[in-house]
């Protein structure tokens, strides 16, 4: 029976032209960060590798900068600070907002209107204000700029969760476990959370793009990396200073920030599709 589930679960993921599209862009995104150190042709801090402001040619494919850099080799680097973006981003989201779901689902009365009432306030400010509002607070830096994007971001998670919660506790297996003496952590976490999870696959699918651009923003605003990162965010606004005379330092940037996004934007909806037939995209 689970041979033919895993079997029938496969082709289905097969059949997903957005699924295979989006995790064979993300793979590719992958294998580079994984490689960078090998695939790349210089260090990305790195000077003087060729002259000032070169264009485009055979020797450095993506020109170089003011500095003499080679730009290919920072894009690529690059794409490691994407993905750990992305990972840690995703992470703080989801313990954030699961938790504070399930204890707002759970528990209900003064709990859950405390909660459901930080959520709303979190909710209705707008995520690149109040981000910019936090990194102010902590300071200026990639890592800072991931937790302040968590921080004003969770509320996408604690909503459905705790929707979720709410009408899975009512449930036989949930009162049978309460019936036995079961912990209430260990009915929100053993019981519930399992339940949840798929939904959590298709959110967190969903939202990562969102979570890499907030990032991006940030350090385009400078307030997230600070060089010499290969950050995409910085090269871009770093390249703005001469887009008139080098264009390719901020294009050759941007046209990776859009592959990555588009991998994950696709497989997200891929995902949605698979785990979630009700919503799928039309």
């Amino acid at each position: 029976m689970r041979r033919e589930k895993l079997k029938e679960t496969v082709l289905t993921c097969l059949k997903n032209i957005n699924f295979m599209i989006g995790f064979a862009m993300l793979l590719s995104v992958f294998c580079v960060a994984l490689f960078a150190g090998r695939i790349a042709p210089y260090s990305y801090t790195e000077q003087g590798v060729g002259l000032p402001f070169t264009a485009p040619n055979a020797q450095f494919i993506f020109g170089t900068d003011e500095l003499g850099r080679d730009v290919l080799s920072r894009v690529i680097y690059g794409t490691r600070l994407t993905l750990w973006v992305a990972v840690l981003g995703a992470s703080l989201q989801l313990v954030i907002g699961v938790t504070i779901g399930l204890v707002c689902g759970y528990f209900g009365k003064w709990v859950d209107k405390v909660f459901s009432f930080l959520t709303d306030l979190t909710w209705c400010i707008p995520s690149t204000i109040l981000a910019l509002a936090v990194v102010t607070i902590m300071g200026k830096g990639l890592t800072n700029s991931v937790i302040a994007i968590a921080m004003v971001c969770w509320a996408s998670y604690a909503r459905p969760v705790r929707a979720k919660t709410m009408s899975i506790k009512t449930m036989a297996f949930v009162e049978t476990g309460a019936a036995f003496g079961e912990s209430s952590l260990a009915l929100m976490f053993r019981y519930i959370l399992p339940n949840v999870v798929p939904a959590l696959i298709v959110m967190v699918s969903t939202t990562l793009p969102a979570t890499i651009l907030s990032t991006t923003t940030l350090s385009f605003l400078g307030l997230g990396s600070q060089v010499p990162s290969p950050d995409w965010g910085l090269a871009l606004s770093h390249g703005i200073n001469y887009i008139g005379s080098a264009p390719w330092l901020s294009v050759f940037p941007g046209i990776a920030l859009v592959y990555t996004v588009l991998g994950f934007s696709l497989l997200g909806e891929g995902v949605r599709d698979i785990l979630d037939p009700h919503m799928k995209s039309r």
